[in-house]
């Protein structure tokens, strides 16, 4: 890996002015620096390190006490809810009595009813209905699912590292295209496009190091410097890296500069194919932003206010990225892609 230039020094306030802003059209070209290969290679080699069968299914903070969460995950109907003592249970979403779909059930002190004949359903087997592994995080609800990973399971999911939730603050979109995880994860190995795709979230990007290939996940990673788009001239200037550390998920930690620490997280959860037999994937993005600014503690008292202007910003990026995604996946799949 090439040697990664140190980045500019944290100011004394969190933004910076772009005294010689370049338009969007003279901006330096990125297509000869983002070569298919690299994005290819880097895409293969997260493809080969293993999840333990973990999807990430939502937010755990949309998880309410009085109704369950359904996703459908590889095409299997999945249920979540909690308990009496607030923790998760998760199992499959068909009620084994006469196929009722169990996502529509009420839950009650606890246990899931079902709605079409009163089969409650507590978290243990119960007349053929068997339980999932399910992790709650704090942050993300992970569901295991064997038989659609296919990999040696593990008892629990691997967490990205995270600041401290006591010092945090926390926000999950979800969106949903066309396309297959690895078109997910082939977007987000592709930090070359982000100035030229997002001019209103991203300027003067720059990556600064490329993987040349590992099999390492911490090492395998792309190393960029961006600056955060404010408002006119203002800018907030982050140096970033990217790492895949699984075959579903891409993490981007915030390395230097201004909320050094923060983290948002991709994960790609393939859902099952549509009427028209096409592949369906979701995308569950965490952004978990920390800050030792003294501002920040009073940001974090506003964060009802905050996370829905922070999922606003996410689902703006990705309306973006999922017609990128698409797109590759539309490519891919009538064997036009030229990557």
């Amino acid at each position: 890996m090439n040697p990664v230039p140190p980045p500019a020094r944290r100011g004394r306030l969190p933004l910076s002015l772009r005294r010689r802003p370049v338009p969007w059209e003279r901006q330096r070209p990125t297509w000869r620096e983002a070569r298919p290969a690299v994005i290819a290679q880097a895409l293969k080699r997260a493809q080969a390190r293993p999840s333990g069968n973990w999807y990430v299914v939502g937010a755990s903070r949309t998880l309410r006490e009085d109704r369950p969460l359904a996703r459908t995950v590889a095409g299997q109907e999945v249920v979540v809810w909690r308990g009496a003592d607030g923790r998760p249970h998760a199992g499959p979403g068909v009620c084994p009595h006469l196929g009722a779909p169990l996502g529509e059930s009420p839950v009650r002190c606890g246990t899931l009813v079902c709605r079409w004949h009163g089969l409650a359903l507590d978290g243990t087997p119960r007349a053929g209905w068997e339980p999932l592994p399910v992790h709650d995080d704090g942050v993300l609800l992970w569901v295991r699912l064997d038989e659609a990973g296919g990999e040696e399971p593990l008892d629990a999911p691997a967490v990205p590292r995270r600041p401290d939730r006591a010092r945090a603050l926390a926000a999950v979109h979800v969106g949903t295209g066309i396309c297959e995880p690895e078109d997910v994860m082939a977007n987000r190995l592709d930090p070359w496009h982000g100035a030229w795709y997002h001019p209103y979230s991203f300027v003067e990007l720059t990556v600064v190091a490329a993987p040349e290939g590992s099999g390492d996940a911490d090492a395998d990673r792309f190393t960029v410097d961006v600056s955060f788009k404010v408002a006119g001239r203002i800018v907030v200037p982050v140096r970033a890296v990217f790492t895949a550390p699984d075959p579903r998920t891409v993490v981007m930690h915030i390395t230097e500069g201004e909320g050094e620490g923060s983290v948002v997280e991709t994960h790609a959860t393939p859902l099952g194919p549509d009427e028209r037999g096409r592949p369906r994937s979701a995308v569950i993005e965490a952004v978990v932003a920390a800050s030792d600014r003294p501002g920040f503690a009073v940001a974090r008292r506003a964060a009802p206010l905050l996370r829905p202007l922070m999922r606003t910003a996410a689902a703006r990026l990705w309306r973006d990225d999922l017609a990128y995604a698409e797109r590759r996946w539309q490519l891919r799949s009538t064997g036009r892609f030229p990557g």
